[in-house]
């Protein structure tokens, strides 16, 4: 086995995937793709619906916990992440949603020149497979497949988007369409009725080329640096302490928890923090580990007083009769994640861009201990019930990951930081206020039979704050950890996601966002990934 590759690509995650793919594509570039976890070919991550299972599954998922956060009583925040081939993607809720375009202009004009919209369009459409085919807007022939679940979902759905419209609320056919502003339903990276991870859409087809190596169960360790220059890898496999030398570069693609962690373990960051756990200062990087942002959402369950996916996923004859339809088909609720429906809506007269994101469950589990319950979503609540859901698209707060000391092993500590800004407490009330609303119309109004979270108790502004507070946390989207920017002293990397100050290094992957984009961020890590595979040929061309 060689020890000396082209490229050391850290992370087989949603970005490592990808990378791996266009890398290799050279059959004279070699690449070596490390892994911390293992194999994805596993039913409950490639069925849509398992999810709920890989949810709380240390083989597939680090589990990690924030610190208390002062902002929502002092709890600690539970964080799912993604620990096999695939990342975070092989245990996501699967909604493709790219983001506004709005998001990536200021991406641009915060000093990344490359990035606003009609930069990143094009790669968005590269990696697009999708079920509508292409015009100006999406791709088809590309790794990534995008179906529509709009005549598989529930019924109740149904209810939910009149209730938007009555409400003045728009309806919207693609939230990756000309705009993205109202409702409709999610579309979803799934293939045949399976999951459609990067594993699956890049990884797989890659896997032969004698140019890749992919070790799973390896856990690096460090980043190996020579004076100013990132030359290797130390890592961890099967008990064996192992080396690996890159030609060209190292790459990272642990995502907003683990790169920012391993930079710092391999000597770069904040000074003081290193200092104070005995590791020398390769590059004085202080916004490594700042930066972080995440959306944090509130969810409102009801009693109803029609059957919902409740009826079906909460009795056996029902589990059966969705597999059966599944293993006929590839239909059903097995092949869908269960936020169906959802969007993007305005709270405030004068703004111009959505500010809060929906989803709709046709399922509930407010009787199941969601910290305890490893399968809670197999197991909804053993009545009719449904829930829906909302988050600030583009929430101001920041908050860091730093590590608790030098061992690798150890998890590093998240603090989020929510609720920091007054405009994020602002839009807390608008969420709760918004799902209110919903309720109150009539098209969900006639459905409900009790709201039980936060319940009838819970009246006025003063109350549904206290509420958030109690009950929110988040959807699992972390990003710009290491995020891009001209000023090493305000960022990590720069636009070419060459992390600042020393070369054969980068970071591809969620971390590098400069601002969080207002939706769920796998589309746009799988473009990030596009974009730096896109950069390192075109440097080794130069």
């Amino acid at each position: 086995m060689p020890s000396t590759w082209d490229t050391i690509i850290v992370g087989a995650g949603t970005a490592g995937c990808v990378l791996a793919n266009r890398l290799t594509h050279d059959p004279d570039h070699t690449v070596l793709l490390l892994e911390a976890g293992g194999s994805d070919r596993r039913l409950w991550v490639q069925l849509p619906i398992g999810y709920a299972r890989t949810f709380r599954d240390p083989q597939v998922n680090w589990m990690y916990r924030t610190e208390p956060e002062p902002a929502l009583d002092g709890r600690c925040s539970y964080w799912p992440r993604g620990k096999l081939l695939g990342g975070s993607g092989s245990i996501n809720a699967m909604a493709y949603v790219r983001g506004l375009p709005q998001d990536f202009d200021d991406w641009r004009d915060a000093g990344n020149p490359g990035w606003g919209w009609r930069d990143v369009l094009p790669l968005f459409r590269r990696a697009q497979d999708h079920a509508d085919g292409a015009d100006a807007l999406r791709g088809a022939g590309g790794p990534m497949r995008v179906e529509r679940i709009d005549d598989q979902v529930h019924p109740l759905c149904k209810r939910f988007l009149a209730a938007a419209q009555a409400l003045g609320y728009a309806r919207v056919d693609d939230f990756n369409g000309p705009s993205m502003l109202g409702v409709g339903i999610y579309q979803v990276n799934t293939r045949d009725g399976w999951r459609e991870s990067t594993a699956r859409a890049y990884l797989r087809a890659a896997q032969h080329r004698g140019n890749l190596d992919v070790q799973v169960h390896a856990h690096v360790l460090r980043v190996l640096t020579v004076g100013p220059r990132a030359v290797g890898v130390e890592y961890r496999r099967h008990g064996q302490l192992l080396h690996a030398h890159a030609r060209g570069q190292v790459i990272l693609c642990g995502g907003a928890v683990n790169s920012p962690q391993l930079l710092q373990l391999s000597g770069i960051g904040d000074p003081g923090l290193l200092a104070h756990h005995g590791i020398a200062v390769v590059a004085d990087l202080p916004m490594v580990g700042r930066g972080l942002q995440d959306h944090l959402h509130i969810t409102h369950v009801y009693r109803a007083r029609v059957p919902t996916l409740n009826d079906t996923l909460g009795s056996w004859h029902g589990k059966l009769g969705a597999a059966l339809r599944f293993a006929w088909n590839r239909r059903g609720p097995l092949s869908m994640g269960v936020n169906q429906a959802g969007g993007f809506v305005a709270t405030r007269p004068d703004a111009v861009l959505p500010e809060l994101q929906l989803y709709f469950n046709p399922a509930s589990y407010s009787t199941r201990d969601g910290d305890g319950d490893r399968w809670r979503q197999m197991r909804p609540d053993p009545f009719p019930g449904f829930s829906m859901s909302a988050h600030a698209c583009r929430p101001t707060s920041r908050g860091s990951i730093a590590i608790a000391s030098g061992d690798p092993m150890e998890p590093p500590r998240i603090v989020p930081n929510y609720l920091s800004t007054p405009h994020d407490v602002a839009q807390a009330l608008a969420a709760s206020r918004v799902l209110r609303k919903l309720a109150a119309s009539a098209p969900l109004r006639e459905v409900i039979a009790s709201e039980i979270l936060p319940g009838s108790a819970c009246r006025g502004d003063d109350a549904l704050l206290l509420d958030f507070r109690a009950r929110a946390d988040t959807i699992f989207h972390p990003v710009g950890s290491c995020a891009m920017g001209p000023d090493p002293r305000t960022s990590v990397v720069d636009n070419r996601l060459r992390v600042h100050g020393l070369s054969g290094l980068r970071v591809v992957d969620a971390s590098v966002f400069p601002n969080i984009t207002s939706g769920n961020t796998n589309a746009p890590t799988v473009m990030v990934a596009e974009k730096g595979a896109q950069m390192v040929l075109e440097d080794g061309r130069a």
